[in-house]
């Protein structure tokens, strides 16, 4: 059964979060600031909740099992993007981003994220329209890729390190200035014309965001074949993101099982793909070209419940972790953490 909503309701949805959007981006150039807690709290509450309401609509225009496909697809989008934030602020550490310029540069971020996205989903859902069979392929690599999030080959680390080619390049083929010019790309120095390092973070961060698109993009997928709700969810989880980046501030370094959440999240939706492309098999060598009637059909609402739990789970023991961790510190080791998080020395 194919997605049927009003053509209004599609377009005009698009058409309000677009607008809200360019309202997020127009505010961050024309009063740049460091965001404090309660501005980015109330920020996140907002999207967030604009999502549910969303997801409210949709149950109401195409019931409660396109409601439930967004739902899912929202939060599988969600941790994949705060998974993301992990690698920004490697980013943002690794070229020294001024504090009061990263706004910027996360938007600008969410923007190259839209836009690939938005070109990964097109192909996508032309290719599953066509070929069943991708189906094995997305599952398969949905498993890798859940593999070496949970083991140490996957670390962030790497991910920015393969972001240092295209830095490289960018350094040999333009002239780039050693400071950063508030928040522009284009400067002078010496009355001649030079790219700031902003372009050497625009382009570090539209590296990732092309990795992490190829990663979210089957997952979404294996939840959802409906662009437009594939699409819209990728929308919301990526709109607050930049305020959640100031709201998590030091809490990211707390979540250290956080990884392995989404590692299980993919390696479900893997197997659910994988189980999918069994069900409507039509490869010859499989079964004889015919659907393999005893692969199980995993619900929305089961896979809505399996990533809620994993999310909760490993975020309730990252927490419980750092705080056992900060109780048996010793005395001077909690002094010089504080001092550091102060930015002030230990003892006086």
């Amino acid at each position: 059964m194919d997605l049927e909503l009003p053509l209004w309701f599609e377009i005009g949805s698009l058409v309000i979060l677009t607008l809200i959007l360019i309202a997020d981006l127009l505010l961050i150039l024309k009063r740049p600031h460091i965001p404090s807690t309660k501005e980015s709290t109330l920020w996140v509450v907002f999207y967030v909740t604009l999502a549910l309401i969303f997801a409210g609509l949709m149950w109401l225009f195409a019931g409660p099992e396109y409601a439930g496909q967004f739902v899912a697809g929202w939060l599988t989008e969600y941790s994949l993007s705060i998974d993301n934030l992990f690698v920004f602020v490697l980013i943002m550490t690794q070229f020294a981003v001024p504090r009061r310029y990263q706004q910027e540069v996360l938007m600008v971020g969410i923007i190259i994220a839209l836009v690939l996205r938005g070109l990964f989903i097109l192909a996508g859902a032309a290719i599953i329209e066509q070929f069943s069979w991708v189906f094995y392929i997305f599952g398969a690599f949905l498993v890798w890729t859940a593999i070496r999030q949970a083991f140490p080959g996957g670390d962030h680390d790497d991910d920015v390190k393969q972001e240092n080619f295209v830095v490289r390049l960018l350094r040999r083929t333009i002239d780039i200035s050693d400071h950063y010019d508030g928040a522009k790309i284009r400067t002078i120095v010496d009355g001649k014309k030079m790219f700031t390092p902003m372009i050497i973070v625009f382009a570090a961060i539209g590296v990732t965001d092309l990795l992490f698109a190829i990663d979210s993009i089957p997952a979404i997928f294996g939840i959802t074949q409906s662009p437009f709700i594939v699409f819209t969810a990728n929308l919301f989880a990526l709109m607050g993101l930049r305020q959640l980046y100031f709201l998590l501030g030091d809490l990211l370094d707390r979540l250290r099982y956080l990884h392995y959440g989404i590692a299980f999240i993919l390696a479900f939706i893997g197997v659910k793909l994988v189980f999918h492309a069994m069900h409507v098999n039509e490869l010859p060598f499989i079964n004889n070209g015919e659907h393999i009637e005893w692969a199980p059909e995993i619900s929305t609402w089961t896979s809505l419940a399996v990533i809620v739990i994993a999310m909760t789970v490993a975020t309730v023991a990252s927490l419980i972790a750092a705080g056992r961790e900060k109780r048996a510190a010793t005395p001077l080791e909690a002094a010089e953490a504080v001092a550091e998080e102060k930015g002030t020395p230990p003892t006086v």
